[in-house]
């Protein structure tokens, strides 16, 4: 019982004292670093697939998604279950050819046969969101760094 309840004690807090060395946080200068695929090709990360993407809109929109950003429904974003956070990914329809560049920042999808959830506007820009999926074809252009944003 002892163990158990110690598992669940609080962080020590630092109030006015000065943050000892080791725990300080490193800041970060610079924005999410994006990765071009042609300059890390020791990336095991899988870069094409050919599957059925949905999208994802109204129910989420302004909610945190993956990487803490809030999500838009608007913007040409994108929920894949593996991919680095942040990665860039071209996404192709392919049954009317259109294509749209967008960034992952959320997790998905969750329902069995899709490969990737798209905002609305990314759909809207492919000509699928009447359909709710489509068949598409994803190709990595770079891959992000998985950060969280704040």
């Amino acid at each position: 019982m002892l163990g158990l309840m110690s598992g669940c004690s609080s962080a020590p807090r630092y109030g006015n004292q000065a943050v000892p060395e080791k725990t300080r946080k490193p800041v970060r200068t610079q924005p999410t670093r994006q990765i071009p695929v042609e300059k890390n090709p020791e990336l095991s990360y899988q870069r094409s697939w050919i599957g059925l993407s949905s999208w994802y809109g109204e129910d989420f929109h302004g909610k945190k998604t993956a990487n803490g950003e809030i999500f838009d429904m608007h913007a040409l974003t994108a929920a894949h279950k593996t991919l680095p956070l942040g990665t860039l990914i071209r996404v192709t329809n392919l049954e009317n050819n259109r294509s749209v560049v967008v960034k992952v920042n959320d997790r998905g999808p969750y329902v069995e046969g899709r490969i990737l959830d798209l905002s609305y506007g990314a759909a809207k820009a492919l000509g699928f969101e009447n359909m709710g999926t489509a068949k598409v074809h994803i190709q990595v252009i770079s891959f992000g760094d998985n950060s969280y944003q704040k």
